[in-house]
């Protein structure tokens, strides 16, 4: 049985960090545990070279495209390489053979009908190579909110528009395409509002797939072809992917474009699409705009892949945003890998060598033994979610399982039963090592694919003979670990670790991968002094006349209701009574910040004299009034006395 996954084909514009890495491990994870499964498992990544950012970016470093995109592609390849990832392919979107496949699937699309030629007029984002159908001159993107360009250029389109319901169709029939649940839910109800047709070249631009006359691809129709690129065509027994594995904020291309392109081609479409969440430090995605990136070499030469691979799995809901800290990121691996796991292996085997001469005892325990029957429910429930990509709770399953040999071993007190003479305390304790280390031979056999190396070698410790990596995970059950077997060399797994020197210790290492990879890009390292410490007041803005003060509108406003706005994870959809015969629509960027069901009812103060803009495909009407420090939460304005709605602010 074939199983065929993908990462994201990785922009060039930036070198790795975490956040690629997140992505990339998870991929790996599930590979490992598809092989355990009994499936031929390839796994894709790579890196995505064109488009006009990456132009930009490589004239700004004084280098030709040529010359950028392979010094960034191979900083992602050294990574991967150096953190042990099992990738199959690595497909660079300039390789020849890529070009050759984005024109076959071109030409494809353009027998069926499906492309026309036309020109555009509008708004582009080039930080996130979209174009902006609804935005104006002036207006930023509402997707990273960079200032867009306006663009005039004849262009291929794409019949975006033709497959609406044959899009809604799958989803229906495939209600497991996209997950999670609240991704399709985004996607549903993207598509259901209407799709418009789409440019798919480019003809102000050099750097990219060379098409018909002067026309380049588009770089999100050039990209996800790279998946057929990768494994050699559609003909070779690997294509359709069964699991395309990305970020949320690429789920649009991913879920809606990348389909309708395949539908056109007579292409098969892929399996499913799982859109993860962002990882979040200090409250915040990370991004290289922001400054707040984490890189991974620091943490694996302070800490090891191992701590860091556990962390992101266990700390975070997979599919959802989670938080990334290098406190977190120590406290995990001390009280749970080096005090629970570790000291759970130590313990066991330490006690075997030392009470039966290193060999595993003969036990007599029934089915009805409470470590049995835990291990049992870990393993039904772990195999579950690991399924199902619920990583986080897999893993809680079997840290359950595990605890409770702690207490076992308390219990049982197997240093006292060597000691006894009772005559009974023989065969007690007998089952009391054997139980102990078949269930750290259970733990060892789900946990492989999340931790690799350690559990490769306490296997090996533990005496096993047959291969770990190969061990089919589905045949897995309690009494399997052979009496009379010999235990191997006994050697630390997880040694703790001082938090505050290692944490220093990351810190510092950071700085200095910050410093290499600007100085590899040639980017000058940004200067920490003109950035104003979180809490900051800023001196006051350059003076203005009171007739510019007075053309600002400000009114005071009667929150009616306030929403999530789906796919936005930082805006509010809001309605604002202001006094006019129907409250205004705003969309208003304080999500993170404020519940929206406690804002029903409270005054604001609203701009009511703003030019309207369409975000998100809402036109907002208005902008709220918050204070806050530099890097610091919005805080609402209001009012501590009853004011009438629609009163203006003097």
């Amino acid at each position: 049985m074939k199983y065929y996954l993908t990462t994201p084909i990785y922009y060039v514009n930036a070198a790795p960090h975490i956040g690629h890495t997140y992505t990339t491990l998870a991929a790996e994870t599930i590979k490992r545990l598809k092989r355990m499964q009994g499936f031929d498992v390839t796994l894709t990544t790579g890196t995505d070279e064109h488009g006009q950012k990456v132009e930009r970016s490589a004239q700004a470093t004084s280098k030709t495209p040529e010359e950028f995109t392979a010094l960034v592609s191979n900083e992602f390849r050294a990574l991967w390489d150096r953190i042990g990832i099992q990738y199959d392919h690595f497909i660079r979107t300039t390789d020849p053979k890529h070009h050759e496949t984005v024109r076959w699937l071109f030409q494809r699309c353009i027998a069926n009908g499906y492309i026309y030629k036309g020109s555009y007029t509008g708004q582009y984002c080039v930080s996130d190579e979209l174009y902006v159908n609804d935005a104006q001159p002036g207006d930023n993107c509402p997707d990273c909110g960079r200032p867009t360009e306006t663009v005039t250029e004849e262009n291929y389109f794409f019949k975006l528009s033709a497959f609406t319901d044959r899009l809604l169709k799958h989803y229906e029939d495939h209600r497991d395409f996209i997950q999670p649940e609240s991704r399709r839910n985004e996607v549903l109800s993207f598509v259901r509002g209407g799709l418009q047709d789409l440019s798919i070249s480019r003809t102000t631009i050099n750097w990219g797939i060379p098409l018909e006359g002067k026309h380049t691809a588009y770089v999100w129709f050039d990209a996800l072809i790279s998946y057929i690129t990768a494994v050699g065509g559609t003909d070779t027994g690997v294509w359709p992917a069964d699991l395309h594995l990305i970020g949320k904020e690429i789920l649009r291309f991913h879920g809606v474009f990348w389909p309708a392109f395949l539908m056109a081609g007579d292409v098969a479409l892929p399996k499913k699409i799982y859109a993860h969440g962002w990882l979040l430090f200090e409250n915040d995605k990370m991004s290289k705009s922001r400054g707040n990136i984490v890189r991974t070499d620091p943490i694996r030469q302070v800490m090891g892949m191992e701590a860091l691979r556990y962390f992101l799995f266990r700390e975070i809901v997979f599919g959802q945003d989670g938080g990334f800290s290098y406190d977190a990121l120590v406290g995990r691996y001390n009280s749970e890998l080096a005090n629970g796991l570790g000291n759970l292996a130590s313990r066991t085997l330490a006690m075997i060598k030392q009470y039966r001469e290193g060999l595993i005892s003969t036990p007599e325990l029934d089915d009805a033994h409470p470590l049995a029957v835990s291990a049992r429910a870990a393993i039904e429930l772990a195999l579950r979610s690991f399924e199902a990509f619920e990583f986080s709770k897999g893993l809680e399953a079997i840290w359950s399982m595990l605890s409770g040999v702690d207490r076992f071993i308390v219990e049982q007190a197997p240093w006292k039963l060597a000691k006894s003479t009772e005559p009974g305390a023989p065969q007690q304790l007998d089952n009391a090592l054997y139980a102990s280390a078949e269930t750290l031979r259970i733990a060892v056999v789900l946990l492989h694919p999340v931790l690799p190396e350690s559990t490769l070698n306490i296997w090996a410790q533990l005496g096993m003979a047959e291969s770990l990596e190969a061990f089919p995970i589905a045949e897995l059950a309690w009494g399997q670990l052979r009496a009379g077997q010999a235990i191997g060399l006994l050697a630390p797994v997880f040694p703790r670790i001082e938090a505050k020197s290692a944490i220093d210790q990351m810190r510092a290492l950071e700085e200095q991968e910050t410093l290499r990879q600007q100085t590899l890009l040639g980017r000058a390292p940004e200067p920490k002094s003109e950035t104003p410490a979180e809490g900051t007041i800023l001196p006051p803005s350059e003076k203005i006349a009171v007739e510019d003060f007075g053309k600002v509108d400000l009114r005071v406003g009667l929150v009616v209701s306030a929403e999530r706005l789906k796919g936005a994870d930082k805006l509010l959809h809001l309605k604002v009574d202001i006094g006019e015969p129907e409250p205004r629509t705003i969309l208003a960027g304080i999500a993170l910040f404020y519940e929206p069901e406690k804002l029903a009812g409270r005054k604001i103060v609203i701009v009511a004299n703003l030019q309207p803009r369409k975000m998100r495909g809402i036109e907002s009407n208005g902008m709220v009034v918050a204070a806050s420090l530099e890097g610091g939460n919005p805080v609402l304005a209001g009012f501590l006395e009853d004011v009438p709605v629609g009163a203006r602010l003097k």
